[in-house]
């Protein structure tokens, strides 16, 4: 447990190292000062003492206030959980830990060393912004680095592919067979009853048993080409790291927060258009409910929605606004529906969706004109016009 006199001393020694400073410029006697009085007087001799905002100064309150005690810090933890729920860090774009991000992990940080893993487990966004900032910040001496625990993915298929396919096809025959069959015989057993009743023979039927096969099999051919974008689980993520892959130089891994308890290891062919450092900590759209597969030997268990012009020369990701949550579902006005557990790739499903989405003229994404919506607005791309896939 830290004492508020130590805390005060890592948010000094924190601040001075993010901005470039010397420590000596807060000298030991002003430790008595608060946290706010602190954080204004390293501005000052930052050359920057009027340029403070008024959100800065929230989470300067947030880490004054913040309980010395462990027991006494859990529920703060979870509304600063809850917080990062929607973002990947407390104030700016993400590209860097703001000054609040530093004030606020300098404060927080002993507490989460020395809490237990039944309750980290109830701060996952609290933990994958601690991972951030501990890879963004040089903090060595100054920080015990917190171990985190990621996830592996264990893909859920038991069966070869073949097998899985050989048997979903064998099915498959059956039940048409099946069908054809029972539709054949219902259609004799009528045509003998009205044989019976009007005194004619039923071999001679054979014309109104055709005729009536017809509209059935029109109606399971009309059943197969309405595809919906219900179909897909597609869903809010933040990439929390990125790599290129071992053995294919366009493509990178990509470890994404849907909001589950496990991170999904995605492969995506964004190496030629961005890298894994302008990708990390990056907010996305992706398609969950794709079959997991492996591209080049490494498992991928989703598909990231990118807009793309002609050629393509250009390609990006989705970008979910700031106010939307992780993990939430992309709804589109009017079409409800729910999203199949997995897409059976037999079935072209995503082939027969894809065609229909594109930006419109302010790069809006969209299904046939309808908006990708979340519960913070519509997605949207840089590219106008653009196809997305």
């Amino acid at each position: 447990m830290a004492s508020v006199d130590s805390r005060k001393k890592s948010v000094v020694l924190a601040l001075c190292k993010y901005l470039s400073l010397d420590p000596s410029v807060v000298p030991a006697e002003s430790l008595d000062s608060d946290i706010k009085s602190l954080y204004l007087k390293i501005k000052a001799e930052n050359g920057h003492g009027d340029n403070h905002s008024d959100e800065v100064l929230k989470w300067v309150a947030f880490a004054e206030a913040f309980p010395v005690a462990n027991d006494a810090c859990l529920e703060n933890l979870k509304r600063l959980n809850d917080e990062l729920s929607g973002k990947s860090v407390l104030l700016g774009n993400g590209l860097k830990p703001s000054e609040a991000d530093v004030i606020v992990y300098s404060v927080v940080h002993s507490s989460l060393v020395n809490l237990s893993d039944t309750n980290k487990e109830k701060l996952p966004h609290v933990l994958r912004w601690i991972d951030y900032i501990q890879h963004k910040q040089e903090f060595v001496g100054l920080f015990e680095k917190i171990s985190l625990q990621k996830p592996g993915f264990e893909p859920p298929v038991t069966k070869p592919v073949g097998v899985v396919e050989a048997d979903l096809k064998s099915k498959t025959e059956q039940s048409i067979k099946n069908v054809n069959k029972s539709e054949i015989e219902l259609c004799k057993d009528k045509n003998k009853t009205e044989g019976k009743a009007t005194g004619r023979k039923s071999t001679g039927d054979k014309e109104p048993t055709k005729a009536k096969a017809k509209p059935a099999e029109k109606e399971v051919a009309e059943k197969e080409n309405e595809v919906s974008v219900s179909l897909l689980n597609i869903q809010v993520g933040l990439i929390c790291k990125a790599w290129k892959h071992p053995s294919a130089d366009s493509l990178l891994v990509e470890e994404i927060d849907v909001g589950e308890a496990k991170l999904r290891q995605v492969v995506s062919g964004l190496a030629k258009y961005f890298s894994p450092e302008e990708l990390t900590n990056r907010r996305v759209v992706l398609i969950t409910n794709v079959k997991p597969g492996k591209l080049r030997d490494v498992v991928s268990e989703g598909l990231v929605l990118c807009a793309s012009n002609e050629g393509p020369t250009v390609v990006e990701p989705l970008l979910p606004p700031e106010g939307a949550k992780i993990g939430e579902r992309i709804s589109f006005s009017g079409i409800d529906g729910k999203p199949e557990d997995v897409l059976n790739p037999k079935k072209k499903q995503l082939e027969k969706i894809t065609p229909h989405l594109f930006t419109d003229d302010k790069g809006v994404a969209t299904f046939k004109g309808i908006p990708f919506m979340t519960s913070g607005g519509p997605c949207t791309s840089s590219i106008p016009r653009a196809t997305i896939k």
